[in-house]
């Protein structure tokens, strides 16, 4: 993948990184949550499943000519795990960007305050590796499979105690949207510790206030975040010199929508590059809604009967 498509990819992904439009308020923009007020994590660990569906759209010009980058998130919560499944596909010129499609699955634990990854996979298909991950976090250790094989781990590799600190690149973006912020804490948070199974990865986000935003599924107030990031493994001997992301001048932008169901979700993502100009990521839907599991199915089946 050429450096010019890297960023939209990256981003996101992090958007690496993870909604039809919901209810609207009368004033403001804003998916109507359909669970009580609250932490959404807390309310789905005492019984509330529920589904997250989340996109992130971004477009750039060459010459006037638009490249266009697509992000989806399907996020299923249920009281004990969880799963994600995500598509990112960067579409663009011949020479000036390649075709990048990744499919991507997550799965772990819900917590009370977070996701936990316990498994990942990532099928890239770029035309020239194709290459698919396989990482398994346990408790103690983890495992990783790459189909063609890395040709190295980087300069130095991420270590065992390092990897367990941190979430795959879904995970991480999904529970820093929904992880609860204490009263009086910092809305942006952070670090966000992220493996892929070969680079490990700290984002690290200062807040720069708020900022009215305007787009498809929400309007508002938003949350301000600039994000910088710190390269720890599993990089090229030197690179982990460079605090931002591939491609970007300066920090990349981060806008959250603080909603009324807890979570606090980028709605907004912008960056400056010498290289294509602006880039913008803008959520085009953002949804939670009730999920019917197997076993309530079954309950509900047995309650008519």
């Amino acid at each position: 993948m050429t450096k010019r498509s890297i960023f939209l990819a990256s981003a996101a992904a992090l958007a690496l990184t993870g909604l039809a439009t919901a209810g609207l308020a009368a004033a403001d923009k804003s998916p109507a949550p359909t669970n009580a007020s609250g932490a959404i994590l807390t309310n789905v660990k005492a019984g509330t499943p529920t589904r997250m569906e989340y996109e992130l759209r971004a477009k750039a010009y060459i010459f006037f000519i638009p490249a266009t980058g697509r992000a989806t998130f399907t996020t299923e919560l249920m009281p004990d795990r969880y799963t994600i499944d995500s598509r990112v596909k960067v579409t663009g010129i011949a020479d000036w960007f390649v075709n990048y499609d990744m499919n991507i699955h997550a799965e772990g634990e819900t917590r009370d305050n977070e996701l936990k990854t316990r498994t990942y996979v990532s099928q890239n298909k770029d035309g020239k590796k194709n290459r698919k991950v396989e990482l398994a976090i346990s408790d103690t250790d983890f495992t990783m499979n790459a189909t063609p094989r890395f040709g190295n781990l980087g300069d130095p590799a991420a270590t065992t105690e390092q990897v367990l600190k941190t979430n795959d690149p879904i995970t991480a973006l999904i529970t820093f949207a929904l992880e609860p912020r204490a009263p009086g804490a910092d809305p942006c948070g952070g670090p966000i510790r992220i493996f892929d199974g070969r680079q490990l990865t700290y984002l690290h986000l200062k807040n720069a206030g708020t900022k009215r935003v305007d787009t498809p599924v929400w309007t508002g107030e938003a949350i301000e975040c600039h994000v910088t990031m710190d390269k720890i493994a599993g990089y090229k001997k030197g690179e982990a010199d460079n605090d931002n992301l591939t491609g970007i001048d300066g920090p990349l932008r981060m806008w959250l929508a603080p909603l009324d169901n807890g979570a606090s979700v980028p709605i907004k993502i912008a960056a400056d590059s010498k290289k294509i100009g602006d880039v913008t990521l803008t959520a085009k839907t953002l949804r939670f809604e009730p999920l019917v599991t197997t076993e309530a199915a079954a309950g509900q089946d047995v309650a008519k009967n």
